[in-house]
């Protein structure tokens, strides 16, 4: 029992995840860029994703250890490699796993070329979130038990994670305040499919000697648990399907909320751009369906050796934890805030396109080439997540782009990713990858994500294609 505990543990520890996409930021060719800076510089008359398709990404991964820590086929008992994973990590490592799909998608640019009205974005997309912490005192504790640790607290605030699957509804506005410099914002309502967090635990276990009899064992426990939109599922009477209520409260039908992005681009010289982006900001309320979980009190225990299991308990000592640490389950309302997302990054072009390969206006140059950096940082109940991100894009031609970047963040060192945009008449298509040395043994990556999406994108008929 000890040890199916522990491995529960370590399971639901790969869930938070920065949402990261720093190959497919500030790469205009792709229409999907101004989803993480509504105020990116982006050119073309009008676009429409194909539904469904248009973007879709996934990533997966943890810190502190590897799918190959723990199932390497290397002689080593696995209860072994399962306490040296417990053992290596901190309450802080957290690990991974982000889907995003897009319903649609589409944008249309207000106004002609020479009357500029700015641009207006549209669509919807679906996001499914795992985000914990890896509980190590909690883990140490199953896999152990309390004799080797007289005196030491485990920490019950160890236990932090929040599971989301949330439909956004969105639509943004940027334009062009001056040559250099556009301003953007994007306005979101969320719509909830489901919510379970556990964010907000306190409290210890500790076990010390004692002078009258062997041992005194007290628990402080402050732990609780909010869902909305799962108990009917979980109900023995449930009858209907799954997938169809929970299609239902996405598209419409769940708990909301409201949120913005807002984004900017600045050209301070024509070959130096500057760019930032704050996403997210926003809440949901939870108040349908909504079920809350605590277990919160003070137990006091003298004597050798308690049994919580119920069983063989003939002082009673279980019915007294139970009595003592109560588990309620309540109906409150409860509000969630969104991971508020920032991105920053500098750009500096050179290699001005030749006269014969160029599709610029006479008063505008088109670079073939571009390095720079882009900073991210996202909030957790913790401390935030930051990444940064070195790059270098190269314009081929007007029909194709590729992307190279080199990223350092808490999953690895070794980041490296590659992202391509090609034109094929009106129809664009973009795949993105990153952590490609990884691939070599995907067991022993810390993280891997991709994306890809497809789409319609219709030039100004004054204006060059870009």
């Amino acid at each position: 029992m000890r040890k199916r505990l522990l491995f529960l543990l370590v399971f639901i520890s790969v869930g938070c995840f920065s949402q990261n996409k720093q190959i497919l930021y500030n790469l205009t060719s792709v229409p999907q860029s101004l989803m993480l800076n509504p105020g990116a510089d982006f050119k073309y008359k009008y676009y429409f994703g194909v539904p469904l398709l248009s973007g879709m990404s996934f990533k997966v991964g943890s810190t502190g250890f590897s799918v190959y820590d723990l199932f390497a086929n290397d002689g080593v008992d696995f209860n072994q490699k399962l306490r040296n994973v417990v053992y290596s990590t901190s309450r802080n490592d957290h690990g991974a796993i982000n889907e995003q799909i897009e319903i649609f998608n589409g944008g249309i640019k207000l106004g002609d070329w020479l009357e500029d009205k700015g641009y207006l974005s549209f669509g919807m997309y679906q996001e499914f979130d795992l985000f914990a912490y890896m509980p190590r005192d909690l883990a140490i504790l199953a896999l152990d038990g309390n004799q080797n640790y007289i005196g030491k607290s485990f920490n019950l605030g160890d236990l932090s994670m929040k599971s989301e699957l949330v439909s956004v509804l969105h639509l943004g506005y940027h334009k062009n305040i001056s040559e250099k410099l556009i301003v953007g914002a994007r306005g979101k309502i969320y719509f909830s499919g489901f919510n379970a967090t556990s964010t907000n635990n306190s409290g210890s276990i500790i076990t010390t000697n004692s002078n009258t009899t062997v041992y005194n064992q007290e628990i402080n426990s402050n732990l609780s648990l909010n869902t909305s939109g799962i108990s009917k599922y979980i109900d023995e009477n449930y009858n209907g399907d799954v997938a169809t209520d929970v299609r239902k409260q996405l598209l419409l039908g769940g708990d909301m909320g409201l949120g913005f992005d807002i984004g900017f681009t600045y050209y301070p010289k024509k070959n130096i751009q500057i760019t930032g982006s704050i996403l997210d900001v926003g809440f949901i309320n939870h108040a349908k369906d909504v079920e809350n979980f605590t277990w919160k009190g003070y137990y006091k225990y003298e004597g050798t050796n308690p049994n919580f299991s119920g069983t063989d308990d003939p002082d009673g000592v279980y019915d007294d934890f139970r009595e003592a640490i109560p588990l309620d389950t309540l109906y409150n309302k409860y509000t969630t805030w969104r991971p508020v997302k920032l991105n920053a990054s500098y750009q500096y072009s050179f290699g001005t396109s030749t006269d014969e390969d160029c599709v610029c206006t006479a008063t505008e140059k088109r670079y073939k080439n571009a390095v720079g950096a882009q900073f991210f940082m996202m909030s957790t109940p913790r401390l935030p997540i930051t990444a940064l991100t070195g790059f270098y894009q190269r314009n081929v031609s007007d029909k194709l782009q590729l992307k190279a970047t080199y990223t350092l963040d808490s999953y690895s060192y070794t980041n490296i990713g590659l992202g391509l945009s090609a034109n094929l008449g009106k129809f664009n298509m973009y795949f993105m990858a990153d952590n490609l040395l990884e691939y070599r043994d995907v067991s022993k990556a810390n993280s891997l994500s991709f994306q890809f999406g497809f789409n319609f994108i219709f030039a100004d008929s004054n204006e060059p294609h870009y």
